[in-house]
């Protein structure tokens, strides 16, 4: 897999997280309760990195589907294991004190679930895509 334009959409994706996980804790509410916990935060996070999960095999597309037996499956692996690890290193990054923000292991519970949320949509929707091309 070369690195040419087709990273672009998980890369410009993987700016916009780095930028929204960096600011300071003051611009986002803090939670008090539990029910609070399992609000617009974890939500935020399962788009973000089911965003980014999505965007990295997005960019291969034509590949994917022309060889998807061989390309495909490495290349989901590939995004998962890249955004999921893309989401351990912003809660670690979280941690530094001049960031005012708390990283903490449900955020990263929730960056998990979002990149395998948008793996399997991805290939859900490339799987319709190669029967269409198979039948045609």
């Amino acid at each position: 897999m070369r690195l040419t334009r087709n990273i672009y959409p998980g890369l410009i994706c993987g700016v916009i997280i780095l930028i929204l996980t960096t600011l300071p804790g003051s611009c986002f509410p803090t939670v008090k309760t539990f029910w609070q916990w399992l609000g617009p935060d974890k939500i935020v996070h399962l788009i973000m990195f089911g965003s980014l999960a999505f965007s990295i095999p997005f960019g291969y597309r034509e590949k994917y589907c022309r060889d998807a037996k061989s390309f495909g499956n490495r290349l989901l692996w590939l995004s998962f294991l890249l955004s999921t690890a893309y989401g351990g290193a912003t809660e670690l990054l979280q941690k530094i004190p001049i960031l005012r923000r708390s990283g903490n292991v449900y955020d990263f519970l929730a960056d998990v679930i979002g990149c395998l949320l948008g793996v399997f949509i991805f290939k859900m929707i490339y799987k319709k895509k190669l029967k269409k091309l198979t039948c045609d």
